[in-house]
């Protein structure tokens, strides 16, 4: 111990801190990134599917107008797969985007992550409703978890920390 009564070790414990902190930094970043090219294959995959459904869709669509027998059922279960696709593409987008947010401001911001529960409810209760499978509790539910997470959201929009912030 010195005069003034601290250590000489602790210059050493806070450089190995900082070089630690520094590593795990580097290791959370790699693994981010890695999730970032995942998503980025996933939602390729997921546009993919959907070209196909959209695909097969057109070509069910056509055969039926050729015989004359465009039912309306037919035309519901057709759509039916394009709408579960196309939503579940934008609720991925939502979700690649909270993985660029924290690259970016190295922290997960409430704002987006209110919003893709907003996506992934709204598609939830889209999906529910086409269908015809949606019960009124779970309609009730669902309003009051989306009823919840834009309140979250507004919050987060009226209550965020400066630009400069970065801890």
């Amino acid at each position: 111990m010195n005069d003034q009564g601290v250590s000489s070790l602790e210059p050493v414990k806070t450089e190995s801190k900082t070089q630690a902190l520094r590593f795990y930094g580097k290791i959370l970043d790699f693994i981010v990134t890695a999730l970032i090219f995942v998503m980025v294959l996933t939602l390729i995959g997921a546009l993919v599917g959907l070209v196909l459904d959209f695909i097969s869709a057109a070509a069910s669509f056509r055969d039926a107008v050729s015989t004359h027998n465009l039912a309306h059922g037919l035309v519901d279960g057709i759509d039916r797969e394009l709408v579960i696709d196309v939503l579940s593409v934008f609720v991925l987008i939502e979700l690649f985007r909270t993985f660029t947010d924290y690259l970016e401001y190295r922290r997960v911001r409430l704002r987006v992550l209110a919003e893709v529960g907003i996506a992934f409810i709204l598609r939830e209760i889209f999906i529910g409703l086409y269908d015809h499978s949606i019960n009124s509790n779970e309609v009730l539910a669902f309003s009051v978890l989306l009823a919840v997470l834009v309140t979250a959201r507004i919050a987060a929009v009226k209550f965020q920390p400066p630009e400069h912030c970065n801890d």
